[in-house]
């Protein structure tokens, strides 16, 4: 695994306990959160735009590296993936100097339901800990599976700076960790986000308190006020100086920019001058698959979602918690809160619909720390050095293995058992065992014991 997307995205789990670091800011986030409302814009206008916008689309073409083994496709609805894109070309060194490789901070899934009636937006965090699978790095090279952030698919894939083959490992990315399957993506750049606030003549935010940002070039007063042009650009970067000055924080402020903009958007859907402007930024900085590489496919897809209400749209997080929680070194990433996060996909993969309410009851409980479960995993596959492979991947996970060995037989199918008085430790191994359920046993021993069998499932986060 060579060094160009370890550069790009750094890894951030220090050898010991030591001062949490400040990843370096990247500003491609907010351009995804606009990209979501370029669909709904879309079904406003007319044939008249469609000669002048068509040809500013670039289209990706990811089928190939995408492969076979894909996930089934939803039960109804579409899922797109929207990637924000750190492109600086044309803007100076305001934001984002030295940054030399192709890099994404910016992840969201938006599902559209089946009915017409509803739309989720799902953020992934860009420190998420997940299985990044083998990917295509362009240059002939494969880079292997491993474990790292969400955000350093796009750099591994992007490695000679071909957009297509970021994008395929960043879908390749969501999949393998969501199982739902993704029907399209949009990556916006850079330089599309201030011509589309300013075409709309800025967006309404409201600040509780003054901010102060010099790293987000940002000074506003307190209350609702409107912003455009730098200021709009440096709120929805700022993150050290409001709330809790962390990643999710700002997601959260994001989300609302994010809706304020939809707002907006609907607001100027018959000023032909203000849409055009909105959309003529946004194309010029808009890459997608083929299916959707035209202004006549983006109404296609946003005729679907057009009539739905704003309050009927949700701006949801995975779940999620400080990975610092089960791996004490690691200051730096999150690792996501299972069974919920998983329910959330599930409800994508069947058109049903997730509420910020419904989200919150389902975190309502952590599962106990990785620390404080201990695993025995015995290998029922018969391939030598299967559990040995299974019990370092637990280890890296902060689960305590307390012996490895040979099951009595070999076995069909995985199992994940537990003594009495085990269930919330066999909970929380399960968690990162995708399609496992765990079952009481009083045969089991007084860990939880992981028989491994050759449907042994990927593991993650």
């Amino acid at each position: 695994m060579a060094g160009h997307a370890r550069r790009t995205a750094r890894r951030e789990t220090p050898a010991g306990p030591r001062r949490r670091r400040r990843p370096k800011r990247r500003t491609g986030r907010w351009v995804a959160l606009a990209a979501s409302v370029l669909v709904l814009a879309t079904a406003a206008v007319g044939g008249w735009a469609y000669t002048h916008l068509n040809g500013n689309i670039k289209g990706a073409d990811v089928s190939n590296a995408l492969g076979d083994n894909r996930p089934k496709a939803a039960a109804g609805g579409q899922n797109i993936l929207v990637i924000g894109s750190d492109s600086r070309k044309g803007l100076g060194d305001a934001y984002g100097k030295n940054l030399t490789t192709m890099q994404s901070d910016t992840l969201m899934l938006l599902h559209t339901g089946g009915n017409g009636k509803w739309a989720t937006v799902v953020s992934f965090p860009r420190d998420s800990w997940v299985q990044i699978p083998a990917c295509d790095r362009g240059n002939g090279t494969t880079f292997a599976a491993h474990h790292f952030k969400i955000n350093e698919a796009f750099a591994i894939g992007g490695t000679t700076g071909d957009t297509a083959k970021a994008a395929a490992c960043t879908i390749k990315t969501v999949e393998a960790n969501t199982q739902v399957r993704i029907d399209h993506f949009l990556i916006v750049d850079f330089r599309g986000f201030t011509g589309m606030v300013d075409a709309l003549g800025g967006v309404q935010v409201c600040p509780q308190q003054a901010i102060h940002d010099k790293k987000a070039h940002l000074d506003l007063k307190a209350g609702c006020q409107i912003v455009k042009d730098d200021k709009a650009l440096g709120y929805v970067r700022a993150r050290y100086s409001i709330g809790d000055g962390s990643d999710i924080g700002r997601i959260g402020r994001q989300q609302e920019f994010m809706q304020s903009l939809a707002d907006r958007a609907k607001s100027k859907l018959y000023d032909p001058t203000a849409l055009y402007g909105f959309l003529n930024s946004a194309t010029k900085s808009l890459t997608t698959d083929p299916d959707l590489a035209g202004i006549k496919q983006l109404y296609g897809l946003a005729s679907s979602v057009k009539g739905i209400a704003t309050d009927r749209i949700s701006f949801l997080t995975v779940p999620n918690y400080p990975r610092e929680r089960d791996v004490p070194t690691d200051k730096a990433n999150v690792t996501w809160q299972q069974p919920a996060a998983r329910q959330l996909f599930s409800a994508l993969n069947h058109d049903h619909e997730t509420t910020k309410v419904d989200l919150k009851k389902a975190t309502a409980h952590l599962p106990v720390p990785a620390s404080t479960v201990h695993v025995t995993v015995l290998n029922g596959t018969g391939t030598t050095g299967a559990a040995l492979k299974v019990a370092d991947q637990l280890r890296a996970l902060g689960f305590q293995i307390t012996a490895t060995g040979n099951a009595p037989s070999s076995v069909d199918n995985t199992t994940l058992s537990y003594a009495p008085g085990r269930s919330e430790q066999a909970q929380a191994l399960a968690g990162h065992l995708p399609g496992l359920t765990p079952t009481p046993s009083t045969q089991a021993a007084t860990t939880v014991t992981l028989t491994i069998g050759p449907d042994m499932p990927a593991i993650t986060g």
